[in-house]
C-alpha cells in the first residue's frame, strides 16, 4: 500500500500544513480571546469536551497549571444536560473543545457555565457550529475538513490553539516561538518508524503510559488503538501503573510509553525499564531508557510542544497497525465521525 492509502493516513500527512494554517489564520483570535481572558483575570479553569477533545483538554490542564498555576477542573456535560444543574462558575475560565461543535450536551454546559458566571472560550473546527455560537470567544482550528472518522490533524489543532492561547495570556515569547515552528517539527514526525512497536501490537490487550502533559498523549493513544485496531488498550500514568495495573503483565504484554524532554522523563523513563523487568514489550519515546526499547522522536523547541509532536508519530504508526489488520481507518465499526449526546 502507498502512504496515501487511506485518507486517515492523507490527514496525518496533512497536520503540519494545518498547523501551518492555524499560526496564519488564527493570530487575531489567540490575540482577542487572550485580551478577553486576561480582563477576566480568572481564577482557575474549566474544560468541556468528550473523547479526543477531552484528552486535548487534559493536555490543557498540565500546560495551565505549569504555566499560569491556574488549577484545571474537567466537569461532565450531563451535570447540565441530564441533571439540569447549573455550576458556580464565576471566575472561572471555560474551555470547550469540539471538532464539530455540535454536541447538545457540550453546548448545553457552555451556556450554562456563561450564564453563571464564566468567561467562555471554544475551540472548534467549526466556526458556524451551535458552540461556536454561544461562547464568548472562538479560537477556529483552521484544519480544513478531515474525513476519517478517528480525528488527528483537529486534535493536534486543539492541542497547538489552546496551548498557544495559555501563550498569550501569559506573555511566554520562547513559547510562543516554539509554537510558530512546529510545522517543521511535525512533517518530520509524522514519518517517524514505529514500525517496532507495530509489530508488537498483535491482537493482544496493551498499555499506554505517560505522565504529566504525555498522559494525555498515553489517553489518546489508548483510544485510537481501540477505535482504529479493534483492540484494547487501556492508559495508565507512568506513576501509578506499578501500584496494580501491572498485575496482568505476562511475558510479551505490549507497552507504548509516551515521554517529552520535560522533569517527567527520567522517572518515566525508569518505570518503563520497571515494566520490561517484568518481561512487558516495552517500547518508549526516549532515549533514556535502558532495558526498554526506545523509539525515534522527534524533539522540538520546547518541552510543552514535544508531546505534539510525539502524538503525530503515533498516529503513523496506528494507521498502519490497522491496516495491517484489514481494517479500514476510516471508518471504524459502530462509530461515525460526529457524536452527538445529551
Amino acid at each position: 500500500m502507498t502512504e496515501h492509502s487511506s485518507k486517515m493516513r492523507q490527514e496525518i500527512l496533512e497536520i503540519p500544513d494545518a498547523v501551518d494554517r492555524l499560526l496564519s489564520d488564527g493570530a487575531a483570535n489567540i490575540h482577542d480571546a487572550a485580551q478577553l481572558v486576561k480582563q477576566a483575570d480568572p481564577r482557575f479553569l474549566i474544560t468541556v469536551a468528550r473523547g479526543s477533545s477531552d484528552h486535548a483538554c487534559l493536555y490543557l490542564k498540565y500546560a495551565s497549571e505549569l504555566l499560569l498555576n491556574l488549577p484545571v477542573a474537567s466537569v461532565g456535560p450531563s451535570v447540565s444536560s441530564i441533571y439540569g444543574v447549573d455550576l458556580k462558575a464565576g471566575g472561572a475560565l471555560c474551555l470547550s473543545v469540539s471538532q464539530s461543535g455540535q454536541s447538545p450536551d457540550i453546548v448545553g454546559m457552555t451556556r450554562s457555565l456563561k450564564s453563571s458566571g464564566g468567561t467562555t472560550v471554544a475551540i472548534t473546527n467549526n466556526t458556524a457550529s451551535r458552540l461556536a455560537g454561544v461562547a464568548d470567544a472562538v479560537l477556529p482550528l483552521h484544519a480544513g475538513p478531515e474525513l476519517s472518522v478517528a480525528a488527528t490533524k483537529t486534535f493536534v489543532t486543539s492541542l497547538v490553539a489552546g496551548l498557544w492561547l495559555l501563550a498569550e495570556i501569559k506573555g511566554d515569547d520562547t513559547l510562543s516561538a516554539a509554537i510558530r515552528s512546529l510545522p517543521g517539527f511535525l512533517d518530520k514526525a509524522a514519518r517517524c518508524d514505529w514500525s517496532a512497536a507495530a509489530k508488537a501490537i498483535t491482537g493482544r490487550s496493551l498499555f499506554t503510559l505517560g505522565r504529566g502533559p504525555s498522559y494525555a498523549m498515553s489517553n489518546e493513544a489508548a483510544l485510537k488503538i481501540k477505535e482504529t485496531c479493534q483492540i484494547h488498550a487501556e492508559s495508565y500514568s507512568a506513576a501509578e501503573v506499578l501500584h496494580g495495573p501491572v498485575s496482568i503483565v505476562e511475558e510479551g504484554f505490549p507497552t507504548i510509553v509516551f515521554a517529552a524532554g520535560d522533569a517527567a522523563e527520567q522517572t518515566t523513563a525508569e518505570a518503563a525499564d520497571a515494566m520490561a523487568a517484568k518481561g512487558a514489550a516495552v517500547f518508549a519515546a526516549t532515549d533514556m531508557v535502558k532495558q526498554a526499547e526506545s523509539l525515534p522522536v522527534t524533539r522540538t523547541d520546547h518541552w510543552l510542544t514535544d508531546p505534539i509532536a510525539t502524538i503525530t508519530s503515533f498516529y503513523s504508526m496506528v494507521e498502519a497497525v490497522a491496516r495491517a489488520r484489514g481494517i479500514d481507518p476510516d471508518t471504524p465499526r459502530h462509530l461515525r465521525k460526529v457524536t452527538e449526546t445529551v
